[in-house]
């Protein structure tokens, strides 16, 4: 018999991906089932970005083979989208690196990081691909708790109680996926700390703060952060360009440097259009993102409509593109999922794929037509 890696027994099969063929399953037997649930934009991006893409093909080069630290104006765009958003100064010769989607940044960091048995903190609730990355390359996932009485924010104490010796990576992701809690300024800057004292590389990932949010931050603002802190950001939620696939690594040149090493063994360079069109969305005024954050704020309040015909709580404060909500006491993720799902007819998350502390909680995505929500609604 074939024998697959033992790697392979670490992980399963990601719950979107197993769940989602149920849901296909389901609608092919006729049933109108509505998505709530993933977070994959579906509006336009901005009119201007496709234009530009479209105008690139013709030019010379478009269609080779292109450089693993990206064309220059992709790279200064970056640079110049964080001085204005976030009064960060990033050298686009060397701090930043793109990459095909965050996602994939999560792999680099983490062989780039790793040996097997080193130990990667990691947050819960959380994005499950902390945890699967970290068990796929033989290290130790260490889970910290994060809780609804403290907004979602680390335990310092009980951090400082672990075993460090062993931990190499710590996952941070601010506004946070599930909950869309922000973090404070207090809170980077004791990740920061924490970060130097115990020798622990703090990556952030930073996707949603655009959001439904009025003031972005990133880790990169707290002062020497880039002794010891890296940011991993992209265009897929900000600019409605998920399927593209446009990420990027912000940190000092010595991270970059050995991360490149892994990059340039898994691709060969992004498209170029593709970076042509990424510059141009990193270029745009703000008054896009209050454009789009209009249309998540009507969404929102539906979904919080939603949320109360199911008798369940939910911050009202929260960023991102999603609404994390608590259940009525009693009722288990599982239960609420697949009663809506199987008598409802429409999926949702449960909270429960993101961590142990996510039991008690579901997950709705704001990326729905509100023709839709009111439907999902109309059925409870």
């Amino acid at each position: 018999m074939i024998q697959f890696a033992n790697r392979l027994q670490t992980v399963q099969e990601y719950y979107f991906s197993k769940k989602l063929q149920e849901v296909r399953q389901l609608i092919s037997e006729g049933k109108p089932i509505i998505n709530i649930g993933i977070g994959s934009p579906d509006l336009q991006p901005p009119t201007s970005v496709l234009k530009a893409i479209q105008d690139s093909l013709q030019d010379n080069g478009a269609h080779s083979y292109q450089s693993y630290q990206g064309l220059p104006e992709f790279r200064q765009a970056v640079s110049n989208f964080y001085q204005n958003n976030y009064l960060v100064n990033i050298n686009p010769a060397n701090e930043v690196l793109p990459l095909m989607g965050s996602k994939e940044g999560i792999m680099h960091i983490s062989l780039t990081f790793l040996n097997e048995g080193d130990q990667v903190l990691i947050p819960n609730p959380g994005y499950p691909t902390y945890s699967s990355v970290t068990n796929l390359l033989g290290g130790k996932p260490i889970f910290y708790n994060l809780d609804e009485a403290t907004n979602w924010q680390p335990d310092f104490e009980a951090l400082e109680k672990l075993d460090t010796s062993r931990i190499k990576l710590m996952w941070v992701n601010y506004p946070h996926m599930p909950t869309g809690a922000d973090a404070t300024k207090e809170t980077f800057q004791k990740l920061i700390d924490f970060g130097k004292k115990h020798n622990i590389v703090i990556v952030n990932d930073n996707p949603y703060s655009f959001i439904l949010n009025e003031h972005p931050q990133s880790i990169l603002q707290i002062e020497d952060a880039k002794d010891i802190a890296i940011e991993l950001n992209s265009v897929s939620k900000s600019f409605n360009m998920a399927g593209w696939r446009v990420g990027m690594l912000l940190g000092k040149p010595e991270f970059l440097t050995e991360v490149l090493k892994v990059k340039t063994q898994m691709d060969s360079g992004m498209f170029y259009g593709i970076q042509k069109g990424a510059t141009k969305a990193l270029g745009l005024e703000k008054d896009w993102f209050t454009q789009l954050n209009n249309t998540y704020k009507k969404r929102q309040k539906l979904v919080f409509e939603l949320a109360e015909k199911l008798g369940c709580t939910y911050d009202k404060n929260a960023s991102g593109m999603f609404v994390w909500c608590k259940l009525p006491d009693g009722k288990t993720s599982e239960e609420m999922i697949d009663d809506l799902l199987y008598n409802k007819h429409i999926f949702a998350a449960p909270g429960t794929i993101f961590g142990s502390q996510g039991e008690g909680y579901i997950r709705f995505s704001l990326c729905v037509p509100e023709e839709k929500i009111n439907e999902v609604i109309a059925r409870i």
